[in-house]
């Protein structure tokens, strides 16, 4: 007679401890676990919660300007070196992790209106408004030497903006018109003028959209060459397939005032927006919506704003001469987490998306705290965007079938496109 059985080694069911506690094989025929979904219900709600009473973005500010910070940029190679330049003129290099100013320089007579980096690091360019663009060492000088500029450049306009080749050599320059340079040339070579407006930012990746309002900057998403994101005055941010420009993927609306900065994370899934508002917003690219906003009760207008190169980290510089760190995830635990609490990190995360269309648990995890005056600017857009929909429906209802077309948002602000 054979008798057939099951053999298991033990080691696979006695935990690493010096009890000898069995573990419990588990039987998951969802018959015999009648309240599973009510249970990962529970815990999805209290993850949820959970989420919003840990999140404190907040980290640190650095306190050394003396007036307002008008621009900032990344070291393309370190990670914790960040460069500003405020509204009198003066440079400082910053030191991320020990939250300290290593370097000030006195680069301009009036604002800084923009820095680079040169995509080796060696290097900074920056532009003020004394007409001049100057080419820093990214070292401090030796001993005993003065702090002078490798090259000055002395033009004929104001730049208000600058932004340097990732690979080559050359830089350009914004202001009445848009020049390219050679960083060893003191003469442009080349010049593009577009009407009589004045350009108050340039990026590589030639483009233009003629929309609504003024559009303050834009950004390239980092890891789709084609799609950028414009921060416009009109409040929103619109973002543009460079193949097909006569409507905008998304417009993205939450701001109450206007937006003056956009960077990109480095995954090029979310973008960080500084608003005159005085806050700030973090979107997803494929959604109208901001899924955080982050205040203090003492920022002011937010000029500008960067997403560190590790995609943890937001930088942001208002006008109250402050730099402030927040983290991008507001409710992301710092520091080395154990086996356990990644598990349980991931194990929440999973909940939390499974649950997340259930009334109470999306009400919860939208739901954030506003300033009284944005809140009021907010019921008091509403009501406006509220009128001119009745004004358009009565509009189309008496008027000739036909004669008021019916039009998206995305197509209502843009103007024109040129190629």
């Amino acid at each position: 007679m054979k008798v057939k059985m099951l053999s298991r080694n033990p080691d696979n069911y006695v935990r690493e401890t010096k009890l000898d506690i069995q573990r419990v094989p588990r039987n998951y025929d969802p018959t015999l676990h009648p309240f599973e979904v009510p249970r990962e219900y529970v815990r999805a709600l209290n993850a949820t919660k959970l989420e919003r009473v840990f999140a404190k973005p907040f980290l640190a500010s650095l306190d050394g300007h003396r007036d307002g910070v008008n621009c900032l940029a990344k070291h393309p190679k370190s990670l914790a070196t960040v460069l500003s330049g405020a509204c009198d003129g003066e440079v400082k290099i910053w030191n991320l992790t020990n939250r300290k100013c290593i370097r000030t320089i006195q680069a301009h007579e009036g604002f800084v209106r923009g820095i680079c980096t040169r995509f080796c690091g060696t290097s900074f360019f920056t532009t003020g408004d004394d007409k001049t663009v100057k080419q820093w060492k990214m070292d401090g000088p030796g001993y005993g030497e003065e702090e002078e500029p490798l090259h000055t450049i002395l033009g004929k306009t104001v730049y208000t903006g600058i932004d340097h080749h990732w690979k080559e050599a050359i830089f350009a320059t914004c202001g009445q018109q848009v020049d390219i340079w050679d960083e060893q040339r003191t003469s442009p070579i080349c010049s593009m003028t577009w009407g009589f407006d004045s350009i108050s930012s340039v990026k590589f990746n030639p483009i233009e959209v003629i929309l609504d309002m003024r559009t303050n900057t834009i950004c390239w998403n980092p890891m789709e060459a084609f799609i950028f994101t414009a921060a416009n005055e009109d409040y929103n941010l619109y973002t543009f397939d460079m193949r097909a420009l006569d409507t905008p993927v998304m417009v993205h609306m939450d701001h109450v005032s206007a937006v003056l900065d956009v960077d990109f994370s480095p995954t090029g899934k979310e973008f960080v927006s500084a608003s005159f508002d005085k806050s700030i917003r973090i979107f997803p690219v494929a959604r109208s919506r901001s899924r955080e906003v982050y205040h203090t009760k003492r920022m002011q207008h937010v000029i500008c704003v960067k997403w560190t190169s590790d995609s943890k980290y937001i930088m942001c510089g208002s006008d109250e001469m402050n730099i402030r760190l927040w983290k991008a995830n507001a409710s992301e635990k710092l520091g080395v987490l154990t086996s356990r609490e990644k598990a349980a990190r991931d194990y929440n995360q999973k909940l939390k998306e499974k649950f997340k269309h259930h009334p109470q648990i999306k009400r919860i995890a939208r739901h954030r705290h506003l300033p009284k005056s944005i809140y009021s600017q907010i019921q008091e857009q509403r009501i406006m965007k509220e009128a001119r929909r009745r004004k358009e429906v009565n509009r189309r209802r008496h008027s000739k079938p036909g004669s008021v077309p019916v039009v998206s948002e995305k197509e209502k602000h843009v103007v024109a496109v040129v190629k």
